[in-house]
């Protein structure tokens, strides 16, 4: 449609832009929008994920400081030897990961994807307004 209008009816590409980000924005929240639906499920596995590795670390933390802290300096052969170090790290990295966890299932850079290959086929229609060295630079300035 766009297409047929710049080309045959000799409109500006240009007075489209409103209509292709419509477009952009519809298909977005047509396709992502459905899985909204998981995010009480989520909500609640973060909220239930957070209060049992947070007590975990707490009662493994509790441990590590009487064991490592609150006695006389370990020696570097004790403190070598242990694995208390590394399964501390580990712990931390899983509450990590729980707390980082999404209410949604899809971010930015799935949103902004979908909404290129949305556009993506109106860019032949670009070079009616703009040479091809334009658009290169047009782009470059975004990405840089």
């Amino acid at each position: 449609m766009f297409a047929d209008r710049v080309v045959l009816e000799r409109e500006s590409f240009l007075d489209f832009k409103v209509t292709a980000a419509v477009l952009a924005i519809f298909w977005v929240l047509a396709l992502l929008g459905p899985l909204v639906m998981f995010t009480p499920h989520l909500w609640r596995a973060k909220r239930q994920g957070r209060s049992e590795y947070g007590s975990l670390a707490s009662q493994y933390l509790a441990a590590f400081k009487a064991k490592w802290i609150n006695r006389p300096a370990p020696t570097e052969d004790q403190v070598l030897g242990t694995s208390d170090i590394q399964s501390l790290a580990d712990l931390v990295n899983t509450y990590d990961a729980v707390r980082r966890m999404r209410l949604v299932p899809f971010g930015l850079q799935e949103v902004t994807i979908l909404a290129a290959m949305t556009l993506a086929p109106l860019l032949p229609l670009m070079l009616t307004v703009y040479s091809p060295d334009q658009l290169v630079g047009r782009a470059l300035k975004l990405l840089f």
